[in-house]
């Protein structure tokens, strides 16, 4: 147990090193352009006057998948590391199966209710496409 811990605390650093970016985050401090408009008397353009009710549709759908695909990528994970530790014992590695096979799955139905959705959405916003 404390080894796999020690992998799993080498891997969430590993990637914390890599996807940071000091750049991106320098850049966001510096941007006065944004800083002006928001400070300034038009704000940030965010008013409930301005919102359109498909992109805020849209941004909740897509925070939600979003967050459903981080979810996919943990159990992958997960299961991997369980399958990869499990040094010979079946139940372990059957244990691990069926939890990558759940993610799959999951990601599978996720992916679909998006499709018909897209599908769905273009079709009542434009009829002639």
């Amino acid at each position: 147990m404390k080894q796999l811990t020690k992998i799993i605390t080498i891997f969430i650093f590993s990637n914390f090193l890599f996807f940071s970016s000091p750049q991106t985050g320098m850049a966001a401090v510096f941007d006065m352009t944004k800083l002006k408009k928001t400070a300034g008397t038009e704000g940030a353009g965010y008013t409930t006057s301005n919102a359109d009710p498909s992109a805020i549709i849209g941004a909740v759908v897509g925070a939600v998948l979003n967050f459903l695909g981080v979810i996919f990528l943990i159990l992958m994970i997960y299961g991997g590391i369980m399958w990869m530790t499990a040094a010979g014992n079946d139940e372990q590695i059957g244990k691990a199966r069926k939890i990558i096979t759940a993610a799959i799955i999951g990601l599978i139905i996720v992916v679909s209710a998006y499709a018909i959705t897209a599908f769905i959405g273009t079709r009542v916003i434009n009829p002639m496409i």
